[in-house]
C-alpha cells in the first residue's frame, strides 16, 4: 500500500502551551477557501456513482436489520465544536456504545496499535456491517456533514466527546482543521499505529495542509481501504 509515512510524535516537535486552543487567533484555524471549493467540486463529481451506491447500501440495512438506515452521533470538529456525524448504521439498534468507549480509553493509555473492537468479530455488527465498516462505505453519508461545512472529504477522523475530554493539552491542535472522511493518519497504516502516533500524523496535517496533499490523500485512499478490507475478509 502506498504510504506517506507514519512520524514519530517527538520528531513533529509538537508544542504543548498551557492555553492550547484559546491562545491561538480564531483567523489561523478557519478551513481555507481552497478546501471548501475542492470538497464541493469533487462530491458533485462523485455523485453518478455515490447516489446508486447508496441507495444499494440502504436496501441491504433495511433487509438485514431492524431499525434505521442511518446512524447519528455527536462528534468533535473544527475549534472544538460539536456536530452531529452521519453514518450508515452498521450496528443492531441496541449495540452497548460504552464497550467502544472502554476499548478506546485502552488503547489511549497502552501505547499499542489502533486495533478496532470488529477486527476479530464483534457481535454488535449487523450482517455485511464489517464489510461497509472496512471498506469506508458506512461513512458515506458523512458528505452530508461536508456540505453543510461540519466535515471536509480530507482531514482528521472526528473523535468522540468522551475522546476529546482526556486529551492532553498538546494534542488539541488535532481540532485546528476541519475533521475528514480520510486523513493523513488513514493512509500512513492506521491501525498500525498507537494513539499518539494517529494524534501526531493528525497536528502534521493541520499544519502543512494544501490542495495537494489533500489529492495525494485520495489518491492513497481506495488502496489504503482495500488492505484493510483484503485483511478482514482473510480474517473471516
Amino acid at each position: 500500500m502506498g504510504t506517506l509515512g507514519s512520524p514519530n510524535p517527538a520528531r513533529l516537535e509538537v508544542p504543548t502551551p498551557p492555553g492550547y486552543l484559546r491562545a491561538v487567533p480564531p483567523a489561523a484555524i478557519l478551513s481555507p477557501t481552497w478546501k471548501r471549493g475542492l470538497d464541493i467540486g469533487l462530491i458533485v463529481l462523485s455523485l453518478p456513482v455515490v447516489l446508486p451506491v447508496s441507495l444499494a447500501i440502504a436496501l441491504l440495512i433495511r433487509v438485514v436489520s431492524r431499525g434505521p438506515i442511518l446512524f447519528r452521533q455527536e462528534r468533535v470538529g473544527l475549534q472544538g465544536r460539536p456536530f452531529m456525524c452521519y453514518k450508515f448504521r452498521s450496528m443492531h439498534t441496541d449495540a452497548d456504545t460504552k464497550v467502544h468507549e472502554g476499548h478506546l480509553e485502552k488503547l489511549m493509555k497502552s501505547g499499542k496499535p489502533m486495533v478496532k473492537m470488529d477486527s476479530h468479530g464483534d457481535p454488535r455488527v449487523i450482517p455485511c456491517g464489517a464489510v461497509l465498516r472496512a471498506a469506508g462505505l458506512d461513512e458515506i453519508p458523512q458528505l452530508l456533514n461536508v456540505l453543510r461545512g461540519e466535515m471536509s472529504l480530507v482531514g482528521p477522523r472526528p473523535c468522540l466527546p468522551f475522546e476529546a475530554k482526556q486529551y492532553q493539552p498538546w494534542q488539541h491542535e488535532r481540532f485546528h482543521t476541519l475533521p475528514g472522511l480520510t486523513g493523513l493518519w488513514q493512509v500512513s497504516g492506521k491501525n498500525r499505529t498507537t494513539f499518539e502516533e494517529m494524534i501526531a500524523l493528525d497536528i502534521a496535517y493541520a499544519r502543512s495542509k494544501n490542495p495537494w496533499l489533500d489529492l495525494k490523500i485520495m489518491l492513497l485512499t481506495p488502496a489504503a481501504l482495500w488492505v484493510q478490507l483484503r485483511e478482514k475478509l482473510r480474517r473471516r
